[in-house]
């Protein structure tokens, strides 16, 4: 069965709140209300809908080892509470990690997320793949993705709060203006789908775009590939889009000696996933 029911109340007596008692605070100091930070991208989600559906998309299970990115002041990791034993979350704010620590149900790792080691987190319950979530910062959002990217292998899936515009460029099919190498280097890993827009006045204080949510679930049979050596591949690729790849790959496959069969004369959105996955497999000898 999930644990007590807790929540986040704000305001003058803000804290966590476990049902039928007191107010908690981890460290005894008066408590304020938290005013987000820019530096750290924070945009708060305050619209009860927009939050129902989230967690719906997600449909969490009770046993289900899931970690929070940015869990900020809990609009999020309250209702996954109510449907979990336990949930790790991962927040550099040192206030809102105060507040955090106060709840028994939480393990707060209070880190830069591009510095958190996900499969450490794995391994501490090695027979359940990690659920990951979260409202990204959007400023680190990209470099979020291609962290996670690393540890791939121990991750069922994948629920996102990211701007508009990079999931269209997530999703996005060859010969549009959102494909590029955002589109390649995650299609080849994950299925992804957008599965609910968020408008602006559903954060405080509201960014300035419109937001979405993205279901990312790793492929059972991926290709293999060299993560490294394909990233470089797919970045040269798109390095100057709006010229021909015989001006950029052409020049990169016969630096690495390749004479075999792939048309230059195309720009790169015009490539598939599946012709960029075939070609560093061919490059590199691997199939």
């Amino acid at each position: 069965m999930p644990g007590p029911t807790w929540t986040f109340a704000s305001g003058a007596s803000e804290g966590w709140i476990q049902s039928g008692a007191r107010p908690l605070h981890a460290d005894g100091l008066p408590r304020m209300r938290h005013v987000a930070r820019k530096r750290f991208g924070q945009h708060f989600l305050t619209d009860g809908g927009i939050i129902e559906g989230i967690v719906d998309g997600i449909s969490p299970s009770v046993d289900d080892h899931m970690v929070e990115i940015g869990p900020g002041l809990g609009a999020l990791t309250v209702p996954l509470l109510r449907q979990l034993k336990h949930l790790t979350v991962v927040e550099l704010d040192r206030d809102l990690v105060t507040r955090l620590q106060a709840n028994p149900q939480l393990t707060v790792i209070d880190q830069d997320v591009l510095r958190v080691d996900f499969l450490g987190i794995a391994q501490t319950a090695p027979d359940r793949p990690l659920r990951v979530v979260g409202n990204l910062p959007y400023n680190i959002s990209t470099p979020i993705l291609f962290h996670l990217l690393g540890f791939v292998d121990v991750i069922k899936d994948q629920h996102f709060m990211l701007q508009k515009e990079v999931i269209d460029r997530m999703v996005a099919s060859p010969r549009s203006a959102a494909y590029g190498r955002l589109s390649v280097m995650l299609q080849w890993r994950y299925e992804m789908v957008n599965f609910l827009h968020v408008p602006p006045q559903s954060f405080d204080p509201p960014p300035r775009v419109d937001s979405a949510m993205v279901r990312m679930v790793p492929k059972a049979q991926p290709p293999v590939v060299d993560v490294g050596a394909f990233s470089e591949m797919v970045q040269i690729a798109f390095s100057q889009r709006r010229k021909l790849l015989r001006h950029t790959l052409g020049a990169w496959l016969e630096a690495k000696g390749y004479t075999g069969p792939f048309d230059v004369r195309r720009r790169a959105e015009e490539v598939t996933v599946d012709e960029y996955v075939a070609l560093h497999q061919a490059v590199h000898g691997s199939r």
